[in-house]
């Protein structure tokens, strides 16, 4: 969950041949053997972003069965950290996959308000707009 000091979440619009319409998500991704939950997370922000601000607090942990891009459905532990950072961050593709390549399509500052207007169905997991809402009210940006 990488948030800068205006509140804006910052997600990644993604398309891949399970989901028919494209969707916005965070930026994340699979665990390296012996890896951390804390050192991916550091590992895929400066991959996916090119940030290397410092890993927060644990804001949520999710599990499901899905399928992302070229994967088989299983089942995934998720753990999301929270990342402050500022509003003139510059984000770039700093480590990009294929397959990272093949389905960002692009990324965008998204704020609560703009987040909550979209149609649910274009965010995943479909609780984003509530976890920002939560650490909005509970952590000091910035």
């Amino acid at each position: 969950m990488i948030v800068n000091e205006l509140g804006e979440l910052l997600l990644f619009q993604y398309k891949d041949e399970h989901n028919p319409e494209p969707f916005w998500a965070t930026a994340g991704g699979e665990l390296l053997p012996g890896e951390s939950y804390r050192d991916a997370a550091q590992r895929e922000l400066y991959e996916e972003t090119g940030l290397s601000n410092t890993i927060g607090k644990r804001v949520k942990q999710n599990q499901d069965i899905f399928a992302v891009a070229q994967s088989v459905p299983a089942k995934w532990l998720e753990q999301y950290f929270l990342v402050c950072c500022s509003s003139s961050s510059e984000v770039f593709a700093a480590q990009w996959t294929a397959e990272e390549k093949s389905t960002i399509q692009k990324w965008q500052w998204w704020s609560l308000t703009d987040m909550q207007r979209q149609q649910r169905q274009c965010f995943k997991p479909e609780w984003l707009p509530n976890l920002l809402s939560s650490i909005l009210d509970t952590e000091t940006l910035g």
